[in-house]
């Protein structure tokens, strides 16, 4: 690996252990063995690389727990399947998102990383949308990213941070989906009928 790759995995490796904002330079640079200036070479900035690094720890936690999907795009059994891989990696992932939700409550502490890691937003969406549909990346309009991708963020956010505040309450997938089904049947009743 080049001095790239590695700081981007010296990155990686100290976001999970310390998070955004207690994250230094000097710690990247020690944890890839390259130096302060291949930071700013490869990078840019510390903020820009750390943006790059939740982004590559993201996609490489979305691969695994759609790895075996095998439900029909749009189905509650590929929802299911889906969120059960959310949940079973919640340990692995749980430092990440931990990490993001403490870039989101950062306020204007970190607007360069708030604004590194908003932009990259409609690319998860698309990347849930893809996930949970079985529609290719490449296929999917900005419309359906600024909807269903968004819908679909909403809960893969909400579900993260029940895991991260408390694991014992945090819903499950079955419960999850339950839920999701529960909720569809509610809209689709006709007008003043009661369930």
């Amino acid at each position: 690996m080049g001095h790239r790759e590695d700081l981007l995995e010296g990155a990686k490796k100290c976001l999970v252990e310390k998070g955004f904002v207690r994250t230094t330079a000097r710690d990247i640079v020690s944890a890839s063995g390259t130096n302060l200036a291949s930071i700013g070479y490869h990078y840019g900035s510390k903020d820009a690389l750390l943006a790059q690094a939740f982004i590559a720890l993201m996609e490489e936690w979305g691969d695994v727990f759609q790895a075996g999907v095998t439900g029909e795009g749009g189905s509650l059994e590929r929802f299911r399947q889906v969120w059960e891989g959310v949940v079973a990696q919640h340990e692995e992932s749980g430092p990440a998102w931990a990490a993001s939700i403490e870039v989101a409550l950062s306020g204007d502490r970190l607007p360069a990383l708030r604004a590194l890691l908003a932009a990259s937003q409609a690319e998860g969406r698309r990347g849930l949308v893809s996930m949970l549909t079985g529609i290719p990346e490449d296929r999917i309009d900005e419309r359906q990213v600024r909807t269903l991708g968004a819908f679909y963020q909403a809960l893969l956010n909400g579900l993260m941070i029940q895991w991260v505040f408390d694991p014992e309450s945090a819903a499950t997938a079955e419960e999850l989906t339950e839920g999701m089904r529960r909720a569809a049947e509610a809209m689709m009743r006709p007008q003043g009928a009661e369930g």
